[in-house]
């Protein structure tokens, strides 16, 4: 949830100088009015009929979210003991062999190494094997538009998932994520997967749910866009360690991920 901050700055740029939509109020009447800042954002009426029609809010959304307050408040001990554990470990080493060539290509073109790219595969969602979220993305980020605490952010996370629908990277069935909109094997936020989804497997699309390519080569692109640097430590107080704060503002997860990283590495 923290990463829904940094999001922010993007979201504005994607609006652009749309007129927000007035949050609170009849659903029905702001998701209308969604729409035709979509189309005017280039989204075609096909897809946000497709993708609006018939939408209905989310209670269990906002529940969610108000008690998303938490969520690191444990030491950096508590909370790397329930998450980097012999068996991830394990499981984290065997896919760094598999999937070494791509890992390879991806540390040459984007400076990040294998070794951070699959703790955070790891810690998002077990290596894709775990919840990436069964929720529809597009009625989730409805849901937390239309609520004004975040209406700005949401809005343009919304506007976001319906250009990823409208640029043919994932189908609106497939268009499935996280109690706050994210998506795939790492969790993406939808601004995020415009903005730094690549397609690394050359199939003409972004696919952050099913290409192990994709997910791995967009994680990098995100670390590289935001300084981070092949060869450097990345231990709190580094310039990784900032450049990571992309990912995750919390220094906890930060800390973990660069733990994970050292015990795949044999440290």
């Amino acid at each position: 949830m923290l990463r829904l901050l940094l999001a922010a700055a993007f979201v504005v740029c994607l609006a652009g100088s749309a007129q927000a939509a007035r949050c609170g109020g009849d659903f029905n009447s702001f998701v209308a009015t969604m729409a035709s800042e979509a189309q005017g954002a280039g989204v075609s009426a096909s897809v946000t009929n497709a993708a609006l029609s018939g939408v209905t809010q989310d209670g269990a959304v906002l529940a969610f979210d108000r008690r998303q307050r938490h969520t690191f408040n444990k030491s950096f001990e508590q909370y790397v003991s329930t998450r980097v554990g012999p068996g991830r470990i394990n499981g984290g080493r065997a896919l760094l062999q598999r999937h070494a060539a791509l890992l390879s290509r991806i540390e040459q073109q984007f400076g990040v190494p294998r070794y951070i790219l699959v703790a955070i595969w790891g810690l998002e969602s077990d290596f894709g094997k775990g919840d990436t979220g069964k929720l529809p993305v597009i009625k989730t980020l409805a849901t937390l538009a239309h609520d004004c605490r975040r209406t700005d952010l949401f809005q343009g996370e919304l506007l976001a998932a319906l250009k990823i629908v409208q640029r043919g990277d994932l189908p609106l069935r497939d268009l499935i994520g996280a109690y706050a909109g994210e998506i795939g094997q790492t969790q993406f936020l939808p601004s995020s997967y415009i903005k730094y989804g690549v397609d690394f497997d050359g199939d003409g699309h972004v696919d952050l749910r099913h290409s192990v390519a994709d997910v791995l080569a967009s994680t990098a692109n995100l670390l590289h866009t935001s300084g981070f640097k092949m060869g450097q430590p990345y231990g709190e107080g580094t310039a990784n360690f900032e450049a990571m704060r992309e990912w995750n503002r919390a220094v906890v997860y930060r800390k973990t991920i660069g733990y994970f990283a050292d015990r795949l590495m044999g440290q």
